[in-house]
């Protein structure tokens, strides 16, 4: 949900040189695990979304050529026409200079909490944060999942209790061990996200996953450069939404499970 913030904030429109559209699908992607991962080595898995990609487009005689960089940026080479897409941001209102979003969603996601184990504690309303210490990011935006909360951490009044986290890529893992170090209460995201977490980091036992989560679905969806022509990329487009349908189920489930992970009922 953080991911919002930068969306609001990348349209400088520096005006660069756009690549070619070939048979080659440039791909900007934030880190975001499970869902998006810069691989290393040792470790080249990129994530439920970027395996997604690999096969929708691959089966189509597309080459993928990715670039692993801050949302921000990756947002600046889509409208600069320096990448072709950025496989997942919130599908909002905000209308966004130099990208059209695709018609099909990535996932609608739910979020829940991460808490220490034991703790009693669920979130039932803004009123029920009253005297707990929550982490967040710089910049980090919950509003498309629920305003409330985003006022609540945004309100001055509260920055006793709200504590916000720098990092590059491993903002959710410092938070993580701080709700372990009981320096903060609690963190809100990606149900999907927190359940991968716990279990790379192997905090089972020290903390826990408590829903429910804030009020709405956290809705993202790929989007592609308006430098790239009308045509092109409508066939871009439909290849996704229809790649995506065809994906829903079991192959869907598959990758899931690939991380270790699964959408709660």
């Amino acid at each position: 949900m953080y991911r919002l913030a930068s969306l609001v904030t990348f349209l400088a429109g520096v005006s660069l040189p756009s690549i070619s559209h070939a048979e080659t699908l440039n791909v900007c992607y934030d880190q975001w695990p499970p869902m998006t991962i810069f691989p290393s080595e040792g470790a080249p898995a990129r994530g439920v979304i970027i395996d997604m990609l690999d096969e929708i487009y691959a089966s189509k005689g597309y080459e993928l050529k990715y670039f692993e960089v801050p949302l921000a940026r990756g947002l600046d080479m889509v409208a600069n026409g320096l990448c072709d897409m950025l496989p997942e941001i919130p599908a909002s209102e905000i209308s966004g200079k130099g990208f059209v979003y695709a018609n099909q969603e990535t996932f609608a996601y739910t979020t829940a909490f991460v808490v220490r184990r034991g703790d009693p504690w669920r979130y039932n309303g803004i009123q029920s944060m009253k005297g707990k210490r929550v982490a967040t990011g710089p910049g980090w935006d919950y509003s498309s999942v629920s305003i409330d909360y985003q006022n609540y951490l945004d309100d001055p009044k509260n920055s006793d209790f709200v504590e916000v986290v720098a990092g590059y890529d491993d903002v959710v893992d410092r938070v993580f061990n701080m709700i372990k170090e009981n320096r903060v209460d609690l963190y809100a995201d990606n149900d999907l996200v927190l359940q991968f977490v716990i279990k790379r980091l192997a905090l089972n036992d020290s903390l826990q996953i408590v829903r429910p989560g804030l009020e709405k679905k956290m809705i993202e969806k790929p989007i592609f450069s308006t430098k790239i022509p009308p045509a092109k990329r409508q066939v871009l487009i439909k290849i996704w939404d229809e790649g995506r349908v065809s994906m829903k189920g079991e192959k869907e489930q598959v990758l899931l499970k690939k991380y270790g992970i699964t959408f709660n009922k």
